[in-house]
C-alpha cells in the first residue's frame, strides 16, 4: 500500500431498483469513488455515477447466485479499501434494513478504516407505494411490521406468526419460497380474507403485481408466474390500494375528457 493513500469505505443503500430513486448523496459519494463493490439487487445503472476509471466488482448476493460469501465480502472490502483507498459498497435498497450493512461496518472498523453510512430507500416502504400501497392508513393500519421470510438458518422468521396475529400490515421480504408456510400461519389466525399483494421487480421496468387474499394467493402467483425478487404485502392497506387507483383512473379520464 502506498503511503499517500487513506483508506475510506461508505456504505450507500441503492434504493428499490429504479436507479432515480437513489439519494443524491449517494451520487456524490459514488462520484469520489476509486473503487464500487456492488451487490445483484442494485441497479447496475447506478455505477455510471462512479468515475470510468473506478474498479467495479460484482460480489453477487441473490438466492442461488452467491459469487462471494459475507465473510470473502468483508474481506474483499478491506483489501480493496487499502489498495485504493476511497471505497463504495453499494448495496440494494438500505443497507441496515436486511442487508448485513451493520456487519460489514463492525469488520472495516475493525481495521481502523473510517466509515461512512448513506441511508437508501428501502424497498419495503417504496416498492408497496409505487404500486399506491400506504402502509399505514388512519381508521385501517396503524402501524406496519417489515420481516425476513427467510432468516439466516433458511427458515421462515417465527415473528410471521406474531405478525399474523396483529392488525398491522405485514411486509415480509425474501418469502418466496415461503409462501405456503406464510398462508398456513394466516390461515391459522382466520385470516383468509385478507387481502394480499406480491410485487416483483418493484419499481423496475419489468414490474409485475398480482393482487389476492391469503386464501386465493398461492393461485395468484402461479397464474401470474410471480417469483423472486418480490415483496409480499399483506393486510386490509392492499384493498384500499383499488380505491386509490381508481381514483386515479377517474381523474385521469376526466383530464381527458375536460381537454376534448
Amino acid at each position: 500500500m502506498h503511503n499517500s493513500i487513506k483508506p475510506k469505505v461508505t456504505l450507500v443503500g441503492a434504493g428499490p431498483g429504479d436507479p432515480d430513486l437513489l439519494t443524491l448523496k449517494g451520487v456524490k459519494a459514488l462520484a469520489e469513488a476509486n473503487v464500487v463493490l456492488y451487490d445483484a439487487l442494485a441497479n447496475e445503472e447506478i455505477l455510471d455515477y462512479a468515475p470510468k476509471k473506478s474498479l467495479k466488482i460484482f460480489v453477487g448476493k441473490r438466492k442461488g447466485c452467491h459469487a462471494y460469501s459475507q465473510d470473502q465480502i468483508n474481506q474483499l472490502i478491506v483489501d480493496n479499501a487499502f489498495t485504493y483507498g476511497n471505497l463504495v459498497r453499494l448495496k440494494g435498497g438500505d443497507s441496515f434494513i436486511f442487508g448485513r450493512g451493520s456487519e460489514e461496518i463492525e469488520f472495516v472498523e475493525s481495521f481502523g478504516i473510517p466509515t461512512f453510512v448513506v441511508p437508501g430507500i428501502s424497498s419495503s416502504m417504496a416498492v408497496p407505494a409505487n404500486q399506491g400501497i400506504s402502509l399505514t392508513k388512519r381508521g385501517v393500519s396503524e402501524s406496519f411490521w417489515v420481516i425476513t421470510g427467510t432468516t439466516s438458518d433458511r427458515n421462515l422468521s417465527k415473528d410471521v406468526a406474531l405478525a399474523a396475529q396483529s392488525s398491522a400490515t405485514v411486509v415480509i421480504l425474501m418469502g418466496m419460497s415461503k409462501l405456503e408456510q406464510i398462508v398456513s400461519l394466516f390461515q391459522k389466525e382466520s385470516k383468509g380474507e385478507t387481502p394480499v399483494a406480491i410485487i416483483q421487480n418493484g419499481t423496475m421496468p419489468n414490474e409485475k403485481i398480482g393482487i389476492g387474499t391469503i386464501d386465493s394467493i398461492l393461485n395468484v402467483v402461479k397464474e401470474n408466474n410471480l417469483s423472486s425478487p418480490a415483496i409480499i404485502v399483506i393486510g386490509e392497506v392492499v384493498r384500499e390500494r383499488n380505491k386509490l387507483k381508481g381514483f386515479y383512473q377517474e381523474l385521469a379520464f376526466n383530464k381527458v375528457c375536460a381537454r376534448e
